[in-house]
């Protein structure tokens, strides 16, 4: 989803308009019509039994409707922090979801309610978002790192999960997948699987658009000017904004992500942030992934690559199964891309993806 940044000050804006619509069952002929004919009574009876058969598969599916995240603020690491979550009854285990960056927890709204449903409701999920990725500026302009986002993160886990009785599972995205690991660092005894969705682990040398943002982040002046450029959306009006976005970047996007874009990507300490914490990802992940605990922990980990995704190209895929060969690896084949959560079926399918995987994995930890 960072490549929304660059899209929003370079791509050119094409007039389609999305559509969502929610399609009821199709019922074909009249049930009124009067049959007086005994050789019409028979079929006449079959399309009663299927219209009450639409009527009940549909009633079905209304009352199996997804269960819907909770949205709220809390303070971790002294800074104000948005959270989205699903409480289980008796969950047999935690799902713990960092994002990518942006680090906007609502673009992972379709995503975190699909997981919940695949997973049965055993699973009680909580998503946390960066310190500074918000729709309000509660830090006062203040830039934090990506050590630091790293940090606000163990700092949650302290605070309200370290009592948690189940096993916790990790599930990342993007450069999310790195804060995994570095969890899983600190964590091991209560991390049972750690899953990276479209992983970001290391620098990708032959992607030109990483080389345009690094640069982009790199300088002071370049990210203040791109972030007051995509900041100045906010003088339109909120259902221009949305037609806007709808049109250009998100032309395919759920409802969902488009009111996450608006609300949080035309803040200027958004953008600002996003960029500082790019930038400091970018000399971080200068380095190669540190092999030696991807080796130890390679029972716990899997990852889900896509086919053209340069933030985790196949070259990783390719590495790690060498260097970590007891990995769980997949390479996802339904041309979803690398902003999945963007939209519905995206997020479904990864939902199902991630939940196939941490059932198995439970049902080799019994």
């Amino acid at each position: 989803m960072r490549l929304v940044v660059v899209n929003l000050l370079l791509q050119p804006w094409p007039w389609v308009t999305p559509s969502l619509r929610c399609f009821l069952p199709k019922i074909e002929g009249s049930i009124l019509r009067s049959v007086h004919s005994s050789r019409f009574s028979s079929g006449r009876r079959y399309r009663l039994n299927r219209v009450t058969a639409d009527m009940e598969t549909q009633n079905k599916l209304m009352e199996k409707a997804k269960r819907p995240v909770n949205f709220r603020l809390c303070r971790v690491s002294g800074s104000m922090t948005e959270i989205m979550e699903i409480q289980a009854e008796n969950p047999t285990f935690h799902v713990l979801f960092i994002p990518g960056n942006p680090g906007v927890v609502s673009f992972y709204n379709e995503f975190l309610e699909s997981l919940y449903e695949f997973l049965d409701g055993n699973a009680s999920i909580v998503a946390i978002g960066h310190i500074s990725h918000t729709s309000k500026d509660w830090e006062s302009g203040r830039l934090f790192s990506f050590q630091e986002q790293i940090d606000h993160k163990m700092d949650f886990i302290r605070q309200e999960l370290e009592k948690v009785k189940v096993p916790i599972v990790l599930v990342g995205h993007s450069i999310g997948s790195y804060i995994c690991l570095e969890i899983l660092r600190k964590f091991s005894k209560k991390v049972v699987y750690c899953i990276g969705l479209y992983p970001f682990l290391t620098l990708n040398q032959q992607s030109t658009t990483q080389s345009f943002i690094g640069k982009l982040a790199a300088s002071s002046v370049l990210s203040a000017t791109a972030s007051f450029l995509i900041a100045s959306l906010r003088l339109l009006p909120m259902s221009a904004a949305r037609l806007l976005v709808a049109k250009s970047v998100g032309a395919s996007w759920s409802d969902t992500a488009v009111q996450a874009a608006c609300t949080h990507l035309r803040q200027y300490h958004t953008m600002r942030n996003v960029l500082f914490m790019a930038k400091s990802e970018f000399i971080q992940l200068a380095a190669e992934p540190d092999w030696d605990f991807m080796r130890e922990n390679q029972s716990k980990l899997a990852f889900l690559f896509g086919i053209d995704d340069h933030w985790g190209p196949l070259q990783l895929f390719e590495e790690i199964s060498k260097q970590a060969p007891g990995t769980s690896l997949s390479i996802e084949r339904e041309g979803h891309t690398h902003g999945f959560s963007c939209t519905v079926a995206g997020s479904e399918w990864v939902a199902q993806h991630v939940a196939t995987l941490i059932k198995n994995r439970f049902s080799q930890l019994q």
